[in-house]
């Protein structure tokens, strides 16, 4: 799995252009968050009762420098997860706790269950298979918190800084895993334009 250049910088374009804060995507986030919460409950739910049993623990630094020392942790029943309020990047609609228990979930149920780090390619591939877990109405709030934040980061900052946590609705073939070949050509056209 890796990111299609032309899809990448497509998604940044509309994250960079997309509004912080759009009341049209209530619902989405309203969703996104009641879904996570349902992640985050399985993720630490006591294993004797059908949970993962993982012990999370909310830290001030970033906690993993590649996958596979998180993964290492995940596999002992545990995982740091970089504090939300760290960042001084706070989120439009979420609370500093639920975008930490979105961290959690994102980093076990997409990056270690694909196995796939924190690069472009890596965020991408999580996105994917995290995706899976979400009902589409809150996949398009997971597209602009995964895919829009890491096309942003990618292609418009080229890795210098982390771009302005929004809560707005990305065009909607850029929410569905299976339209990859109609946002490609949709973002052909839009650079040929």
């Amino acid at each position: 799995m890796r990111l299609d250049p032309v899809v990448g910088a497509a998604i940044a374009d509309a994250y960079m252009a997309a509004p912080v804060r759009d009341d049209r995507a209530y619902s989405a986030y309203a969703a996104f968050c009641r879904e996570t919460v349902q992640q985050y409950d399985f993720l630490v739910g006591r294993a004797e009762f059908g949970g993962l049993g993982l012990s999370v623990r909310i830290v001030d630094e970033d906690p993993y420098s590649d996958v596979k020392s998180m993964v290492e942790d995940v596999r002992r029943r545990r995982l740091n997860v970089w504090a939300s309020a760290a960042s001084s990047n706070p989120h439009p609609y979420l609370t500093y706790g639920e975008n930490d228990m979105f961290r959690a979930v994102h980093d076990v149920f997409g990056h270690a269950a694909s196995g796939r780090g924190f690069d472009r390619h890596g965020e991408e591939a999580a996105w994917l298979k995290h995706s899976t877990m979400y009902s589409s109405l809150a996949r398009r709030a997971l597209t602009t918190e995964t895919r829009g934040q890491n096309c942003a980061l990618n292609f418009h900052y080229r890795g210098t800084r982390f771009p302005e946590q929004k809560a707005a609705l990305l065009p909607r073939w850029f929410s569905d895993p299976g339209l990859a070949r109609i946002a490609r050509t949709v973002a052909e056209q839009a650079v040929a334009w």
